[in-house]
């Protein structure tokens, strides 16, 4: 990859996983009553066609993984599993509560923080009780978050006789200097053990993440790394850039120096080794970050233009509404988000009150939504069009001259009222989706609020 493109695109900027992005969510005018009404009109339009998604946030972990960016809280005490999930339930009453009729599922996925902190026995309660008041669509898909240290037979056995067929296990390096770094030390025999337990069990899609831009980490760390995932053959692979943001995240970023992280230039090489490495074996890069078998769930949503982006990242297929569960966790109806509060006590009295534990939010506008579509159709499909009235938006002609910039850098062509990001546009997709991104131009932040996009 050209440097002097490197330095030039890499800027903080967001990740997408929705528009507006949170930080230019309109939170003066947002409100409960109006929230209530965008879930339960998105309910009525599309439960019967497409059903809708659960998030549910984990957030508990026994150590602190110094990569991570995600909400937790640390704590080698499982007496909170319990009353934990029994107020995740209290709040999907409270969802069942604005419906008239039953919800039908269609996803399900557990993130955290480290779902399989939970025991076994737990996560089966929680599953079965959260599903009394649901139904399934016929093509639902369940999928949970592994930490490879403690996902036993159990916890994959019971998982997926509640109907998980998904399953991701972090991985991020397996370099003994770099997990010590981020405090994430496994083996890859243990990753090796947890692979093949999923597919002896059944799960049809075995995922491993993957972080480049760790530090201490190197492009020899890179090619081991990858070497040994080619080897387990993962059906879909998350190769992801590490976010570094300590000033968000306080001290779980602060585990080692600035200076410890790879140079952009480092970076970004890191990520073209892998790429080439993974391809030369069959996968096949799917919007951002991600690579998928052709034989995966990923790969055929892309082929068949299926292909969604949400806060739960990339998935095989859309759904208009999701619903966000547990401290921290985000829905989405598409007409507006909401997010819950992160703390546990706080979420725990308002769930108690009857109350659903939103915090803040944002309803979109007709502006919005038409600039979240553009969005999604980059990051899904790499392209976009307003051959349509209904794509076209007032600043479209000022957004038009951004775009000739990154035409006259090779990393898009413009074709018949569309745009198509080429293959070298790919690693600036998210500068090209900035160019689209009306609040954040009108409003530039005078501090970082994002991690680099290179």
């Amino acid at each position: 990859m050209c440097q002097d493109l490197i330095h030039k695109y890499n800027v903080a900027g967001p990740r997408y996983t929705s528009y507006p992005t949170v930080p230019y969510w309109d939170f003066l005018t947002f409100s409960m009553k109006k929230w209530k009404q965008s879930i339960k009109r998105s309910f009525e339009e599309t439960n019967e066609t497409e059903g809708l998604s659960i998030y549910i946030h984990l957030p508990f972990c026994e150590s602190l993984c110094t990569f991570c960016g995600c909400h937790k809280r640390i704590t080698k005490r499982h007496d909170v599993e319990l009353p934990y999930l029994k107020a995740l339930l209290r709040e999907w009453n409270l969802y069942l509560d604005l419906f008239n009729h039953k919800p039908r599922i269609k996803e399900l996925h557990l993130g955290g923080g480290t779902p399989t902190f939970f025991a076994p026995e737990n996560l089966k309660f929680l599953i079965s009780e959260l599903l009394t008041g649901a139904d399934l669509a016929p093509d639902y898909e369940f999928s949970f978050e592994g930490h490879p240290n403690n996902t036993t037979r159990e916890h994959l056995q019971t998982l997926f006789d509640l109907g998980f067929t998904r399953v991701s296990f972090g991985v991020q390096d397996y370099n003994p200097k770099v997990q010590t770094a981020i405090n994430r030390i496994q083996t890859f025999d243990k990753v090796k053990e947890v692979t093949a337990l999923a597919r002896e069990i059944g799960y049809t899609s075995v995922g491993h993440d993957i972080i480049f831009g760790l530090p201490f980490q190197t492009e020899d760390d890179i090619v081991k790394t990858i070497a040994y995932t080619e080897e387990l053959k993962p059906d879909r692979i998350a190769f992801y850039s590490y976010a570094h943001v300590p000033w968000i995240k306080g001290n779980g970023q602060r585990g080692f120096k600035d200076a410890d992280l790879p140079t952009p230039e480092s970076k970004r090489q890191q990520y073209e080794i892998g790429k080439k490495m993974l391809e030369k074996v069959g996968y096949v890069e799917i919007g951002m970050d991600h690579f998928a078998l052709p034989t995966d769930s990923l790969y055929r949503a892309m082929k068949h233009e299926k292909l969604h982006r949400n806060f739960m990242g990339y998935t095989a297929s859309k759904t208009q509404s999701m619903i966000g569960l547990g401290v921290s966790a985000i829905s989405d109806s598409w007409y507006g988000f909401a997010q819950n509060v992160k703390s546990i006590e706080e979420y725990y009295h308002l769930v108690n009150e009857g109350i659903i534990p939103v915090y803040r939010g944002h309803i979109l506008n007709t502006e919005d939504l038409i600039i979240r579509k553009h969005i999604l159709n980059l990051m899904c499909h790499l392209k976009t069009s307003w051959l349509e009235p209904s794509m076209m938006f007032e600043e479209l002609p000022e957004v038009l001259i951004k775009l000739k910039e990154f035409e006259r850098d090779g990393l898009l062509e413009f074709e018949r009222k569309q745009v198509i990001v080429t293959e070298k546009g790919r690693p600036f997709i998210r500068n090209i989706c900035m160019a689209f991104d009306l609040l954040l131009q009108r409003k530039k932040p005078n501090t970082q609020l994002f991690s680099m996009t290179i």
